[in-house]
C-alpha cells in the first residue's frame, strides 16, 4: 500500500486531523492522528493490517511466532497484523508506568516476536515495549506501525515497518507559533487535555 492511499485511508476515517493538538508528550502540533477513527472500520483495518503484515514478512528474516503490543494503541492493529500473519497476539499493559504481561499472556520458548503499534512519535514507547518483551523471554526479530511519525528519525532498535512516514512539526508550549497560539488546544486522545 503507497503513501497516499494510507493518507487517504486516515482522511477518509477522520483520522487524520488538522487544528491545535495536545499531543500526549505536551507538545504541541497542528496534525493529529486518530488510529482509534481508521480502525474501527473492520474492512478498512483489514486492509491496513494486510499491508503492514506484508512489509513485516518481507523485511524480517525467519520465522515469526507473535505479535506483542503496547496497549492501549497497539492493541487492534497487533491483533490484525497478527491475524495476517497467522500467528497469536498479545499486548503489554502498563502497570505503575511499566509495561507487563497479565492476562495469562507468556512468552514461553525464547518466541521470535514482532511489536506492532498505531503510531510511532519518538520511539519511546516502542522501546520501552520491546525492551518489557525482552524481559519476558522474547527475541524481538522487528517492529511495524501505521504510521511513524517522526519521518524516520525515531530509534527503537529494531528494524521498523511503516505503511506511511510523516514529518509532523511540534512544539515546546512555550514556543508554540503564533497561527496556533489564538486557536483553542484540544487533546483528543484518551488520555484528555489537562
Amino acid at each position: 500500500m503507497k503513501h497516499e492511499r494510507v493518507l487517504r485511508e486516515f482522511r477518509e476515517a477522520d483520522a487524520l486531523l488538522d487544528g491545535h493538538f495536545v499531543l500526549s508528550s505536551g507538545l504541541h502540533s497542528r496534525n493529529y492522528l486518530q488510529c482509534a477513527r481508521v480502525l474501527m472500520d473492520p474492512k478498512r483495518a483489514a486492509r491496513l493490517a494486510r499491508a503492514l503484515a506484508k512489509q513485516i514478512r518481507e523485511t524480517v528474516k525467519g520465522d515469526i511466532d507473535c505479535v506483542v503490543s503496547p496497549a492501549m494503541g497497539g492493541v487492534l492493529i497487533g491483533y490484525e497484523v497478527a491475524r495476517q500473519l497467522g500467528v497469536p497476539s498479545m499486548f503489554l499493559e502498563r502497570v505503575d508506568g511499566t509495561f507487563t504481561l497479565r492476562r495469562g499472556f507468556e512468552l514461553v520458548g525464547k518466541p521470535r516476536v514482532v511489536m506492532v503499534e498505531d503510531i510511532v512519535t519518538t520511539g519511546l514507547s516502542s522501546r520501552e515495549a520491546i525492551a518489557s518483551i525482552r524481559g519476558f523471554g522474547g527475541r524481538v526479530v522487528g517492529a511495524g506501525c501505521l504510521i511513524d511519525r517522526s519521518g524516520g528519525k525515531a530509534k527503537i532498535g529494531v528494524r521498523l515497518s511503516a505503511l506511511a512516514r510523516l514529518n509532523i512539526e511540534t512544539f515546546a508550549v512555550d514556543d508554540v507559533p503564533e497561527d496556533l497560539k489564538n486557536v483553542p488546544a484540544v487533546k483528543p486522545g484518551s488520555r484528555g487535555l489537562k
